[in-house]
């Protein structure tokens, strides 16, 4: 333990009573503590303060003596206190600790009375020879009044760091007075010095109205090089400051008049070396006045912060934040001109997605529209012909076909909107398309219409479907003249047009690149732009009730779409309307104009195999082709056509409608048919090709189609041509075949359903086949519960002229050989209810000479395991043609 000062003072330094007195006669609270926090000694200025007495402190710890502050709504002063202690026996370095609250004991009438006080204490350590703390010197201020002064809201936004300026600047005065009363107490100075040194920025005092430099902190040398300034006055230590008004004003006013100056971000230009260049500084600072309590203003406190590094780094940060916020404002400019192109594009989606849903929708009623017109047209034009003689039944059949003939029109332009009209396009150039209907258009628009055609110098070809842009341009003016009121001009303008890039991002759908443009203006009364929104749509107008089908515009829309074009719409209420459609360019020279085929009506003998799903619609095509001749043969879907096909028979003409229901599709049937009979002329027919026979809006490469409706003329000239084209083919060859004759008008053969077949046919047949060596007719009975078998076997059997009776069920077949007799029992070994072989055993035990063929899916295996033969059955394994069939039947006839 550390001995108390009174027991060591004295007795080790006899010699240094002056010491001792200038300790004890010191004007601020001084004293000393040992290692274990014990007071060793007090001056008489920090008993004076505390109210303590020495000989009750000595030897005691601090923290013994002291009163606690028992109010727990302020800091615990105590505890800063000890604090501070610690780190100064941690650190050996000085340590201040500013506004601590440490109560004071006073006495009072009625005994000790608890005092509050603020203290600012100043901890310095006396070190030994070794280096360690051996005591403390405390220095306490006694700061109350100071702050109780500094609370008012004016002086709380003046305070610095730690210690306020007002009580540095009261701390310096009091210091001074002590100097001024006793020269002799240098220590307080000396202590001061250090107080400044702990405070963080830069620290200095100007003396008198010179502003001598009279002391700073270390923080503050930087700044002057590191010169020792001390006692030099400002001009003189910094005279790159002459001339700096601002300076001097603010050092006057304090100095003069009080004030205390607070100065923020203040640009600064001096040397920080001697002869160094002049360097730009950002500071923070205060100026406050240092003055004896009631007496004048004695020096200058300077308190600051170079904030150089600062200053630039939110320059910096502005700058970037100003570029940030403009890179923000772009990028949100460019996200509002996507997100309104985003709308555009989602818009175009929409209505095309909404276009493609009303052309499918509009395709799927045409093909069926077409099917019901083409029932009607060719049972008005056979009925027409029973009806020559009466002019009256003769003219409702010729009002009726009228109308026929505008609901296929209707039923084209819904075709043509749905994108699913078949197109024959042709390399054209559009100014002759254009010149060579200009007789028509003329007529069309009447006398009041003036009409002007331009037409560009070097236009370029497009391929296009010739007649369908006919229609187009039709419609086009015929828009146009009801616009106008029947009064104005239409214009029509053909040029190269080239869309770039940009148009195309404009456009999404538009490809880039070269184009023929034809563009329709008319100086009528325009659209308004809910109008325009909606012109392409089927069904939509604008005319009255009953003048127009809204179908035209919807009409040009598909087909320009269909054959890779662009349309755009301009119009302006008041103004007039202009439509632009844009047509690829083509390469190739321009094409020959396509023969039109005339010519009277004729028919022939050939076989043709008619192909059609609607029985309604099969009926009739099947009497028109009949009436014109031809030997025809029937199926209703394209995988009984090809049993047909497979069997053998002859055929010169497959005439077969597009879209059939069943595995087997229309494409695939003229492909196997063409393997099976590579001389056949294959013609389509539908009213709606969806895309078996037509790629990218135009037909495939020697595809022949018929269009539905069409007229008995129009089928009439197509078969005949096709068929004129095949003699032709193989006549060059050599290898024509001879055409057999057959009477003017056969019965087609039947291929009708089991239910009405019960009856045995009497059809005579167009062409019969060799009797078998039998040399007679044989009566068969077919037994087959599917009805595209049942039916191919019976046209077959037909053809090799037997007498056939066709029932579904061993129980039908049963019946039937109970009412009459037949020669041959066909049946197939799988039937439901009774099975084939069932029939077959039963037939065979009756010993009534019926001669037995079992056709099996099986091959020739038609038995079960473990049965026993059947002797006398010829066993035909499926599937099977026309030759098979004929073996069978003669195998059959010679078995005993």
């Amino acid at each position: 333990m550390v001995a108390p000062w009174g027991a060591i003072s004295w007795f080790r330094m006899s010699d240094m009573i002056d010491s001792q007195k200038l300790f004890d006669s010191a004007p601020a609270p001084l004293m000393v503590l040992d290692r274990e926090l014990k007071y060793v000694a007090a001056n008489q200025a920090y008993l004076r303060a505390t109210s303590l007495r020495r000989d009750e402190i000595i030897g005691r710890n601090l923290f013994e003596v002291l009163p606690r502050d028992s109010d727990p709504a302020n800091p615990d002063g105590a505890e800063k206190l000890r604090e501070s202690l610690e780190r100064v026996l941690a650190s050996r370095m000085p340590d201040l600790l500013a506004m601590a609250v440490q109560p004071i004991s006073r006495p009072g009438e009625g005994g000790p009375v608890l005092e509050k006080r603020v203290w600012t204490y100043s901890h310095k350590p006396l070190l030994d020879s070794t280096g360690n703390v051996a005591f403390i010197l405390q220095h306490a201020v006694d700061v109350t009044d100071l702050r109780t002064s500094n609370d008012t809201p004016d002086a709380k936004g003046q305070r610095l760091e730690g210690v306020s300026g007002e009580q540095l600047a009261a701390l310096i005065g009091q210091a001074w007075t002590v100097q001024e009363n006793n020269k002799e107490l240098d220590y307080e100075r000396r202590y001061l010095r250090q107080l400044i040194d702990l405070l963080p920025g830069v620290v200095g005092v100007l003396r008198g109205p010179d502003y001598v430099f009279d002391m700073m902190n270390a923080n503050y040398l930087p700044y002057v090089g590191f010169r020792d300034v001390i006692g030099l006055p400002l001009l003189k230590a910094r005279p790159e400051l002459t001339g700096n008004d601002s300076i001097f004003d603010m050092l006057r006013r304090v100095f003069h008049q009080g004030e205390t100056i607070s100065v923020k971000g203040f640009n600064l230009s001096i040397r920080l070396k001697k002869d160094g260049p002049i360097e730009n500084l950002v500071v923070d600072f205060e100026y406050r006045p240092v003055r004896v309590s009631g007496g004048p203003v004695m020096a200058i406190l300077i308190y600051g912060q170079d904030v150089t590094e600062k200053a630039h780094a939110e320059a910096q940060v502005r700058h970037y934040q100003e570029h940030l916020e403009q890179l923000v404002r772009e990028r949100t400019r460019a996200l509002e001109e996507s997100e309104a192109e985003r709308r555009k594009t989602e818009e175009q989606l929409r209505q095309s997605q909404k276009m493609e849903a009303v052309g499918k929708l509009t395709g799927g009623v045409a093909h069926d529209f077409n099917n019901l017109l083409q029932v009607i047209a060719g049972n008005l034009q056979l009925l027409q012909r029973d009806v020559v003689g009466n002019e009256r039944a003769l003219h409702r059949v010729q009002t009726a076909t009228r109308a026929v003939e505008r609901g296929a029109k209707l039923a084209s332009q819904l075709l043509s909107f749905a994108r699913r009209q078949p197109l024959q396009p042709i390399v054209v150039n559009l100014s002759r398309l254009v010149r060579g209907m200009d007789e028509l258009l003329r007529r069309t628009l009447g006398e009041d219409v003036e009409l002007e055609t331009v037409t560009a110098g070097g236009l370029w070809n497009t391929a296009i479907d010739p007649n369908q842009l006919e229609n187009v341009i039709l419609n086009l003016a015929i828009n146009a003249r009801d616009a106008m009121s029947n009064n104005g001009k239409l214009t029509i303008e053909v040029s190269n047009a080239v869309l770039d890039d940009r148009y195309c991002r404009m456009h999404p759908e538009v490809i880039a690149g070269q184009y023929v443009l034809l563009a329709v203006s008319d100086t009528g009364s325009g659209m308004t732009p809910e109008v325009m929104e909606r012109a392409f749509e089927p069904f939509f107008t604008t005319k009255p009730e009953g003048r127009g089908t809204g179908l035209g515009l919807s009409m040009v829309y598909g087909f320009v779409k269909q054959s890779g074009g662009h349309i755009k719409l301009y119009s302006e209420l008041g103004h007039g309307t202009t439509i632009k459609l844009y047509m690829p360019r083509a390469v190739e020279a321009e094409s020959m104009d396509a023969q039109i085929i005339t010519g009277p009506i004729e028919g022939g003998s050939e076989t043709i195999l008619v192909v059609e799903d609607d029985p309604e619609v099969r009926t009739t095509v099947v009497e028109m082709v009949s009436e014109l001749g031809y030997r025809v043969l029937k199926a209703v879907d394209a995988q009984s056509a090809l049993v047909i096909l497979q069997s053998g028979v002859p055929i010169d003409l497959l005439f077969t409608d597009v879209v059939m229901p069943g595995p087997v599709r229309s494409p695939e049937l003229a492909k196997q048919a063409k393997a099976l009979h590579p001389d056949i002329e294959v013609l389509f027919t539908s009213g709606y090709t969806e895309n078996a026979i037509v790629h990218g809006g135009r037909l495939d490469p020697g595809v022949q189609l018929l269009s539905k409706p069409y007229s008995r003329e129009d089928l009439a000239r197509k078969l005949r041509q096709l068929l004129n084209g095949r003699q032709q083919r193989l006549a060059v060859r050599g290898a024509a075949r001879p055409v057999p004759t057959f009477p003017a008008s056969p019965s087609p053969a039947s291929l009708s359903p089991a239910s009405s077949a019960s009856k045995p046919s009497t059809a005579p047949s167009p062409e019969r086949a060799p009797a078998p060596p039998a040399s007679r007719r044989l009566r068969v009975l077919l037994v087959e519960d599917d009805e595209d078998v049942r039916s191919s076997a019976c046209e077959l059997m037909d053809l090799l002229g037997h007498e056939v009776l066709a029932v579904t069920s061993a129980e039908e077949a049963k019946g039937a050989m109970a009412a009459s007799g037949f020669d041959v029992l066909f049946t197939d070994v799988t039937l439901p209810g009774a099975s084939g072989v069932d029939l077959a055993r039963e037939v065979a035990g009756r010993k009534t000479g019926i001669k037995i063929i079992l056709a099996s899916g099986h091959g020739h295996v038609a038995l079960p395991r473990g049965e026993a033969p059947l002797e006398g059955v010829v066993v035909l394994p499926k599937p099977y043609g026309l030759p098979q069939i004929q073996a069978a039947l003669e195998q059959a006839v010679t078995l005993p």
